[in-house]
């Protein structure tokens, strides 16, 4: 049997025209029809079929859409005829901010303004309609990528009304992928700026439009309604929004693929054998109580091309996942060590992102990693079982096999910039050369230093944030060869690494000690790196290496000594 798989088809009845392969989930439909909200935010982590089902909602409801039986006969939502009659008779108003990727407030504000404009263009026979007063007319053609913000954010609310005139039903508004322009936004930081604009469109579309009758929002993250400066209340005034995240029970099915949907379509090709290797690598999200969620966009990828790749990582630039690690401080890059090497961390949830608190909030990132379906969840404390007043704790793992090839790629690419230097320094660290250690190690620190030192504090003085990434350089560069672990010392500026060779009879173990000078006790970088070395003695690294069986003759001892971006490296 062979299927007819549509890679990045994301139109419904372009689905169904096709005959593309596609697993019902009109089920959504019914659970969020007879639900009763009026508003209702959906996250989920990307490609996990928001735009598809929302879609299939659009073609649902809409006017536009009346008369098509054949988009969803056979698919379990028109096995009532109550539903069947409600097909096609609503105006429907639907939008999606997935394109809106810019890098400053006044480009991602027209894109914006772009979308309202093709929207109204879009229903352009109202101005013949006899319905619009000649207020609502020149209102509706003020409405351009260049129309002030009071005509900006009232466009969703003047245009459900003049369809709710037109067609005499209230509108159902779909907006899809909300949240992307606020990603761009704290990436980029004009997030204050986006943040009123939106606040404003919001209030005005899904509080006070008494034409609106539901509505849904989607997106990868819940932004917070209030930030420490009472500041990103994008949600505040919707005191009536359902929000519905990934540790919900409901819609959890909706969106992704169960193991028994994966599994029947595998028995189905004949590819019965490969469940384990695809639970191995497209597995593991978990929405509400449903485990043995998979990755919609891999499987799919899977299906057609029937080869294991990290199709979903590929889908994205990362660019909020990327910045908040690459610049994260040592409590963040340590615990992402563990979780590297295949172990679990453990920290307390928010699912109210405050992207603004990214920088300080270990908490808040690894919310976010876990919004965005980088982590899963292996268990959590229950709020009866722990102290009053004390927050409960996740344990936290990396989602699949796939994820961690993403990441590994991704800090890969945080050296890329040093063309090759980094490369050859870990080539001159395998084979013991200590002049070609000291010259790569110096370019690579004066290109990429700032690189992870870029945060909101200044750290020029240490070089933690540099010291941590380059450890995690090193786990994905040797993967394999050495298993790598670190340790913060006590003392402010000295960290180490021990670097095991899996194979020991073809390599040496190795002891770096980094130390950042201090300008009170030592006066020259030499003086730093002496202290290094001594360091290595007195913590009896070497005994320890040695009690694991590694001959003291095949483990090598450096000191890195670090003064702003100058390194000088002994043994």
């Amino acid at each position: 049997m062979t299927i007819n798989v549509g890679i990045g088809v994301q139109s419904f009845n372009k689905i169904r025209e096709g005959n593309y392969f596609y697993i019902d989930k009109t089920s959504f439909i019914k659970e969020w029809w007879e639900s009763g909200d009026d508003v209702t935010l959906i996250t989920r982590p990307r490609r996990f079929g928001k735009t598809l089902n929302m879609s299939m909602v659009e073609q649902f409801f809409s006017i536009g859409y009346a008369g098509r039986s054949d988009l969803f006969e056979g698919l379990s939502i028109w096995n009532e005829k109550k539903y069947q009659d409600l097909q096609g008779t609503y105006p429907v108003i639907s939008l999606s901010f997935a394109n809106i990727k810019e890098k400053d407030f006044p480009t991602t504000r027209k894109k914006i303004c772009q979308l309202l404009a093709n929207l109204y263009a879009e229903h352009s026979y109202l101005l013949d309609s006899g319905l619009l007063y000649e207020t609502d007319v020149n209102y509706f053609k003020r409405v351009s990528e260049s129309m002030d913000d009071s005509d900006a954010t009232l466009a969703l609310y003047q245009l459900s009304d003049y369809l709710c005139r037109y067609h005499g039903r209230k509108v159902i508004i779909l907006l899809d992928e909300y949240d992307t322009p606020m990603q761009e936004a704290f990436v980029h930081g004009y997030w204050e700026e986006l943040v009123s604009f939106i606040r404003s469109m919001f209030n005005s579309a899904f509080k006070t439009n008494p034409q609106m009758a539901r509505a849904i929002m989607t997106g990868i993250t819940r932004i917070n309604k209030f930030s420490c400066e009472n500041s990103e209340s994008i949600f505040s005034d919707l005191n009536h929004l359902e929000v519905v995240t990934t540790t919900s029970d409901k819609y959890a099915t909706a969106f992704g693929f169960t193991e028994e949907e994966v599994f029947s379509v595998l028995d189905s090709l004949g590819l019965s054998g490969e469940k384990k290797e695809v639970k191995q690598w497209y597995d593991g999200f978990i929405f509400g109580n449903y485990t043995d969620i998979y990755n919609p966009w891999s499987i799919l990828n899977f299906l057609d091309k029937q080869k294991y790749a990290a199709y979903w990582a590929n889908t994205s630039a990362n660019s909020p996942v990327g910045k908040i690690l690459r610049e994260g401080d040592s409590r963040i890059k340590k615990k992402f060590e563990l979780l590297l090497h295949g172990e679990s961390i453990r920290s307390v949830i928010d699912e109210q992102i405050v992207y603004n608190q990214l920088d300080g909030s270990e908490a808040a990132v690894w919310s976010l990693l876990l919004a965005s379906g980088y982590l899963k969840v292996l268990s959590y404390e229950r709020y009866q079982d722990i102290p009053i007043n004390q927050e409960p704790m996740y344990e936290l793992a990396l989602t699949n096999y796939e994820v961690s090839l993403m990441f590994r790629s991704m800090i890969g690419r945080w050296f890329a910039r040093t063309e090759g230097d980094y490369n050859d320094f870990v080539e001159a660290l395998l084979i013991g050369d200590l002049d070609a250690m000291n010259e790569y190690m110096n370019r690579v620190s004066l290109q990429v230093f700032s690189y992870f030192d870029t945060g909101s504090k200044a750290h020029g003085a240490e070089p933690e944030r540099f010291y941590h990434g380059f450890v995690l350089g090193l786990i994905v560069e040797l993967t394999g060869r050495y298993m790598i672990t670190s340790n913060r010392e006590s003392g402010f500026g000295r960290y180490d690494v021990m670097l095991e060779p899996e194979h020991p009879e073809k390599d040496d173990a190795i002891i770096l000690e980094f130390k950042v000078k201090n300008k009170r006790r030592e006066e020259t970088l030499e003086d730093t790196l002496a202290a290094a070395l001594k360091q290595i003695e007195e913590k009896q690294y070497v005994a320890q290496l040695a009690a694991k069986g590694f001959p003291k003759e095949k483990i090598r001892r450096y000191g890195f000594a670090f003064e702003g971006k100058n390194v000088l490296i002994g043994e």
